[in-house]
């Protein structure tokens, strides 16, 4: 009897252990455009949606921004700046994948990416991920703000179809962050829907003394919504990662 009892104490014991280990550190990498990226001071107010997404993790995920600003899948692998990102990932890491802004870009033939190449590349980061066994998360291009008649318009149509073929084909785990984005711009309407966007008047900030009016890149509020979407998403698809979601304040 003694011997049973110090067995199920054992046993007790273990699972409180257990119940109690610390998360197993990952990383979240990110690769894509401006839309997504960590912008320089002299850009603000105007904000990636991958600026707010790192608050609302708990202490066992680090986010690695890598987006950059003008980038294409074309020229995210030419200029290396993929392969660091190939290289560092580790087994249990995600990666966010969300292209198409410059693919499409046919007047800027130096980030142009041809359909086919597009699937091609996308392709590439998906394969290298599964190879060492981290999570690929695919996203639609988020779309523009561009209304007629006050209906908000599609602004990706040719690279966010590749997008949803791609998903399919690759059984990858898919966010449609174009269609969700242009649901909330419609939601919130033509006109206040600016305030989500980089538009200022004259003199309004000191880094656009002649304002600016952009449609493309978002606001920190609009970074914020869209940054909203994304994790509705992750949730909505019951990835792993959701467990560690937790709202943190920003900083």
């Amino acid at each position: 009897m003694k011997c049973a009892a110090k067995f199920f104490l054992f046993i007790f014991c273990m699972s409180l252990v257990s119940f109690n280990l610390p998360r197993k550190k990952i990383t979240i990498w990110m690769i894509g455009d401006s839309t997504m990226s960590v912008k320089e001071v002299k850009a603000y107010p105007e904000t990636g949606w991958g600026m707010p997404f790192v608050h609302f993790f708990d202490s066992s995920v680090s986010i690695e921004n890598r987006a950059k600003n003008g980038r294409s899948t074309k020229t995210f692998i030419s200029e290396n700046l993929w392969k660091p990102v190939s290289e560092k990932m580790k087994e249990g890491d995600y990666l966010f994948i969300q292209f198409g802004h410059n693919d499409e870009s046919k007047e800027k033939v130096d980030r142009y990416t041809s359909p086919e190449e597009y699937k091609k590349n996308i392709t590439q980061f998906i394969n290298e991920a599964r190879s060492k066994n981290v999570t690929p998360v695919l996203l639609t291009p988020v779309s523009r703000r561009k209304f007629k008649d006050g209906k908000q318009l599609a602004t990706h149509e040719e690279y966010s179809k590749l997008v949803h073929e791609l998903a399919a084909e690759l059984k990858v785990a898919f966010i449609d962050i174009d269609t969700k984005s242009q649901a909330l711009y419609q939601q919130i309407g033509e006109e206040p829907s600016k305030l989500l966007f980089l538009q200022l008047e004259p003199g309004q900030h000191p880094n656009y003394p002649a304002g600016k009016v952009d449609n493309t890149h978002f606001s920190e509020v609009g970074a914020r919504l869209i940054a909203q979407i994304v994790f509705a998403e992750i949730r909505r698809l019951k990835l792993d990662l959701a467990d560690r979601v937790v709202l943190r304040p920003v900083k």
